[in-house]
């Protein structure tokens, strides 16, 4: 097998691109990262439970542009609002100290 020099780490990847981490580009990232992940959690939750952007939207008190948004990873909810949004698709949050 060959030696690969070339192969570096994903957070040595981030460096370069976005800064170091606490620089004010690398975390316009992470919480554009952050945006899109709950975005996709819920739209990937919306579709399983079968359910419309209208329907989600109707059971927690939002308009569907909202939840398009959320989905799309334009805004991120309020904390109170992401709470309505999992329990109308059945999830769940775990809150849990990380293992030390």
């Amino acid at each position: 097998m060959q030696e690969r020099n070339d192969i570096t780490s994903f957070d040595a990847i981030l460096d370069e691109k976005y800064g170091k981490v606490g620089t004010p580009e690398r975390e316009d990232f992470r919480k554009e990262a952050a945006r899109y992940c709950v975005g996709k959690i819920i739209l990937d939750a919306r579709k399983k439970e079968r359910m419309t952007q209208s329907d989600l939207a109707k059971m927690v008190g939002a308009d569907k542009t909202y939840i398009s948004r959320i989905e799309n990873g334009a805004v991120e909810p309020g904390v109170g609002m992401f709470f309505r949004i999992i329990d109308a698709l059945g999830l769940r949050i775990d809150i849990v100290r990380p293992v030390q």
